[in-house]
């Protein structure tokens, strides 16, 4: 079978990745051609496009780069008219997807939707059109399953979360994941504050700076921050620069994670990842203001991070805009660091998201099972 595969954005890249594992065991000879980045272009997927050509984030990023985006609108219809694949597989990034798929079914592709943009937060407007266009729907949140059926009458299919088998799977094998000997010479027995800022570098730009000021306040604690593999270690060096207990790794998320005694996070996938590994954090968000103030009268969710969202409830905390700065973050982490009342609650409450999350097993397993049935 012939599959074609879009993910723009990190967290795509390794979710599109598993699945294609996924897929290559119940296919075998399956042809897959791929918009996404490291991860899956390591599966022996072709790779179109990387996502970091792909990312720009926030109402006025977009509006300023709307040029690159139809281009890339273009030329992703005609590689997919190319190609002539049995499937197309679209992963989450939905302001790019969703117009691949009203183009797709028109042009009589078969449409599979993998990760469901969150309209259930904002636009849900887009869901009828979703329900015409989409020929399968699979969604990783379980409360999504009920949100479609019950206010649009769509049978979609959930499958797990897939970061679940992910996370276990890398902590089964914790030694084939160091961090750099470097690193770990220079840490001398620290303990480690994991850093994760994004990876896009207008969201870096905002919320780095006030993250890494809490170096200066908590100086017997190693700052390490997870740089993105799509942006260069130059962008980084002014931000980290002021502060000697300050490093860096690339491409080491999970491992950094594995090692961490608390985070600070981007809102995002990011926020669940350290959750499933244990990990006290602060949810850190702020954005162009413009950006900001129209985002605001349009979400409806209650919270930024999908801990809380799952939960339904404030497990971690979250710094939004102007409420990231020094004094109110400075206060967050010394929480999460020395309060054993916070910490015990936190763990408590992983464990129970952890649980809710594995409820549907294996997420890739069952994607990649759900796609070649519905294929055939």
């Amino acid at each position: 079978m012939k599959y074609y595969i879009i993910a723009g954005e990190a967290s795509g890249d390794l979710h599109g990745s598993n699945l294609i594992r996924g897929l290559q065991q119940l296919d075998p000879a399956a042809d897959i051609r791929a918009w996404g980045g490291d991860k899956m272009a390591a599966t022996g997927a072709s790779l179109v496009k990387h996502y970091r050509d792909l990312a720009f984030m926030g109402f006025v990023e977009v509006v300023t780069h709307l040029s690159t985006i139809f281009k890339n609108l273009s030329f992703c219809k005609n590689d997919i008219t190319l190609f002539k694949p049995d499937v197309l597989i679209l992963i989450d990034y939905p302001g790019f997807n969703l117009r691949i798929a009203k183009w797709a079914k028109k042009a009589g592709f078969k449409v599979v939707y993998y990760i469901s943009p969150q309209v259930w937060a904002w636009k849900e407007s887009r869901v009828p059109s979703m329900k015409k266009t989409i020929d399968k729907m699979l969604v990783i949140l379980p409360f999504e399953q009920g949100y479609f059926a019950d206010k649009f009458d769509w049978a979609v299919e959930y499958v797990g979360h897939p970061l679940v088998g992910a996370i276990q799977a890398f902590q089964a094998n914790k030694a084939s994941h160091p961090l750099p000997a470097s690193l770990t010479g220079e840490l001398a027995g620290k303990k480690i504050i994991a850093v994760l800022p994004g990876s896009r570098k207008q969201e870096v730009r905002k919320k780095l700076p006030v993250m890494l000021a809490m170096a200066k306040y908590f100086p017997d604690f190693q700052f390490v921050v997870a740089q993105a593999p799509s942006l260069e270690d130059a962008f980084y060096a002014p931000f980290l620069a002021p502060y000697p207990n300050v490093k860096a790794v690339t491409g080491k998320t999970y491992a950094l994670l594995m090692r961490s005694a608390a985070a600070l996070v981007t809102s995002g996938t990011a926020t669940l990842e350290t959750a499933l590994f244990g990990v006290p954090e602060v949810v850190c968000y702020k954005g162009n203001p413009i950006s900001y103030q129209i985002a605001k009268r349009l979400i409806k969710v209650k919270y930024i991070s999908l801990v809380n969202l799952i939960m339904d409830r404030m497990v971690v905390r979250e710094l939004i805009q102007d409420d990231l700065n020094e004094l109110q973050l400075k206060s967050a982490l010394t929480s999460i660091l020395e309060d054993q009342n916070v910490i015990t609650r936190l763990q408590k409450d992983y464990r129970e998201l952890k649980e809710i999350l594995s409820a549907g097993g294996n997420a890739s397993v069952n994607a990649a099972r759900a796609i070649v049935q519905f294929i055939a």
